[in-house]
């Protein structure tokens, strides 16, 4: 359930505020208005929490290899600092490195020499200028240039002019230090980077460190954000001047709040949210709703304060959906194995089992009983199954049986005659049975959010013309079988769907005002209730879905089966048997963990869709546009 919230105003003295605030977050129950608000502080803390986030994710880079001993490094104060540093030194090094590669990649068919000599025969009185001239050019030159030729390739000329430059050519440009000097300066580069990398390795184990800071400026953030949102009545003196903070508190916990502001000389103003409030939503629920509580986040739904929690009803649905989807018992009993051992685990160390794993045991029972029921093990024939699991198969889902006849009351809702049964027989039982269960599921849970929205809406005109759409789509429903199924339309189908629609355009729009002025607004809307009326009749027939993803799946393990060999011979020697048997695991092992990982995914579309989409959002108008409930309070570390 979604648990009430009162907007409340704390006020206190403007020199106070900062210990007030202290106290407030010690509390931890009010979850402070979001405002943009902006200053100085707030903004260094920012830069901070920033600047500590990139040096985590430097160091999170330099992981230890597996099985790799590192010598942890002592504690370092300012570690985020400490790490932009050591990685300046790094790109420092690594820039020069590139650099002197360049270097050496100009000079070094110049081969080792020291670049002084050069001033050295200057001052002697010998001008040394070196060229690397092209041949076109050197073979140009004239007799007056006095050169000492070093090296010729086939396009250059390395050269020294004697006495001066030679005019119109570029002097080559003599580098700093000696071909061996760079070469034994790049040797000392790369042992600096290595030395940086091996300790950022030994740092790593302090990355704990990095998130304890991320998460005590967050802290400050939240402190400094509530501590510049707060009001002021603007009093010239701040030993006068009252400020305030403003937020939610749940309603269950205002009586806490009260006695606090009392021992603290706070003034509180608690009121019930008004219309144009966004408060946030916190939802409390027993243990076995809170199961589906994982999948929501996963998901990240929320639904907003005034809309529906719809957790109980969700886990119930989606419980059915994962089984009819998955479909096969063994299936689920491997998820039961995986998920059983796991929780075992989590038991052994954290002493509680999370409900997500919860979760998935809860799934994995629902998958077994439903195979179970429909003979489904790895798509083995029923005539293959043993005579206990054979026992434990409905009638109406065994594929070997003819259609089963309808209970009496059914049989009167539905008008099935034993002409109608033996018509039927004519197709696939077990597929005609599921068929009609999927688009039963289909009006009992949309029924049920429409039923929902008239309850709330009570006493309003406005949920008569809900009913009307509840009504309407019974009439659907019979309409479905008819068209799909070739059950006989009832008479009073058709005066269900008249008779809801009719109910729907004269009260959908009776929220005050001229009666007859709003059914003209409703018969203004004609087409887009006309297309709502389409849309609720493709929305039962979108839950064949179930019966077609579930059919997919047994089909593609009857196919792997096949072409597994079993049943067929196994050869006549021993090498042909062992063969055989290795080949048939493997594509077993292959084909039916592939349908596993295919039927999961089908969950998540199919199965989560029919509850986000056609349930919640077509019929029960939820929009997920909540946020979660954020108490200012002093986060605790986990242990």
């Amino acid at each position: 359930m979604i648990v009430p919230m009162k907007k409340v105003s704390i006020l206190v003295m403007d020199k106070n505020k900062e210990a007030s605030l202290e106290k407030i977050r010690e509390i931890g129950l009010l979850h402070v208005e979001k405002k943009e608000v902006q200053s100085d502080n707030l903004s260094k803390l920012i830069e901070r929490k920033t600047k500590i986030e990139q040096a985590k994710g430097i160091l999170s880079t330099y992981a230890p290899k597996k099985g790799e001993k590192v010598a942890a490094l002592a504690p370092v104060t300012d570690l985020a600092n400490y790490i932009f540093d050591l990685t300046n030194k790094k790109k420092s090094a690594q820039d020069k490195f590139f650099s002197n590669a360049k270097e050496l990649n100009r000079i070094e068919k110049w081969g080792n020499f020291d670049p002084s000599a050069f001033k050295y025969f200057t001052d002697k009185g010998l001008t040394l200028v070196p060229y690397e001239l092209s041949l076109k050019s050197y073979n140009a030159l004239g007799d007056d240039i006095k050169l000492i030729v070093l090296k010729k390739s086939k396009t250059l000329v390395y050269c020294l002019s004697l006495g001066g430059p030679i005019e119109n050519e570029q002097q080559f440009i003599l580098p700093e230090h000696s071909l061996n000097g760079i070469k034994k300066e790049q040797e000392e580069l790369l042992q600096i980077v290595a030395d940086v990398e091996k300790e950022f390795v030994g740092l790593y184990p302090q990355l704990d460190a990095l998130n304890k800071d991320i998460a005590q400026v967050n802290a400050e953030i939240e402190f400094e954000t509530a501590k510049t949102g707060m009001e002021s009545i603007d009093e010239d003196s701040k030993e006068l001047n009252v400020v305030w903070i403003t937020g939610f508190v749940p309603t269950p916990e205002i009586g806490v709040l009260k006695r606090q502001s009392a021992e603290n000389g706070w003034a509180l103003y608690a009121e019930d949210p008004a219309e144009s409030d966004a408060p946030p939503t916190l939802i409390k629920n027993n243990a076995f709703v809170r199961l589906i509580q994982p999948l929501f986040s996963f998901l990240g739904t929320i639904p907003g304060y005034r809309e529906y929690d719809i957790s109980f009803s969700y886990l119930i649905f989606f419980c059915l959906f994962f089984a009819m989807i998955f479909g096969d018992a063994a299936y689920g009993s491997i998820v039961f194995i995986i998920t059983f051992i796991i929780g075992l685990n989590y038991k052994k160390k954290t002493g509680k089992v999370p409900d997500a794993v919860k979760l998935f045991v809860l799934l994995s029972l629902c998958t077994m009983a439903w195979g179970t029921l429909n003979g489904a093990w790895f798509a083995i024939p029923y005539d293959n199954l043993p005579r206990f699991l054979q026992s434990l198969v409905l009638p109406q889902f065994n594929s070997e049986n003819s259609i089963q006849p309808f209970p009496w009351f059914l049989e009167f809702l539905y008008k099935l005659t034993p002409e109608n049964l033996k018509e039927l027989n004519k197709g696939d039982s077990v597929y005609w049975n599921v068929q009609f269960l999927c688009f039963t599921v289909a009006i009992i849970q949309l029924v049920y959010a429409r039923l929902k929205n008239v309850l709330k809406l009570l006493p309003s005109p406005v949920a008569i013309a809900q009913f009307g759409w509840l009504v309407m789509m019974i009439g659907l429903y019979f309409l479905v079988l008819f068209m799909l199924l070739k059950i006989p339309l009832p008479p009073f189908a058709m005066y269900l769907m008249v008779i809801g629609v009719a109910l729907y355009f004269i009260f959908a729009e009776q929220k005050g005002g001229n009666v007859f002025a709003n059914i003209g607004k409703s018969f203004a809307n004609f087409l887009t209730i006309f297309l709502n009326v389409v849309g609720s009749f493709a929305d039962i027939i979108s839950y064949i879905r179930l019966f077609a993803v579930g059919l997919a799946g047994t089909s593609i393990a009857q196919s792997f089966n096949s072409m597994s060999g079993i049943g067929q011979g196994l050869g006549d020697n021993i090498l042909s048997i062992v063969l055989k048997l290795l080949g048939a695991i493997l594509i077993l092992l292959f084909g039916h963990g592939l349908n596993m990982v295919m039927n999961a995914l089908s969950v998540i579309v199919h199965g989560v869709r029919l509850n986000l989409l056609e349930y919640a959002g077509n019929h029960l108008g939820i929009e997920w546009s909540g946020y979660s409930y954020k108490p200012f309070a002093v986060k605790q570390e986990k242990n």
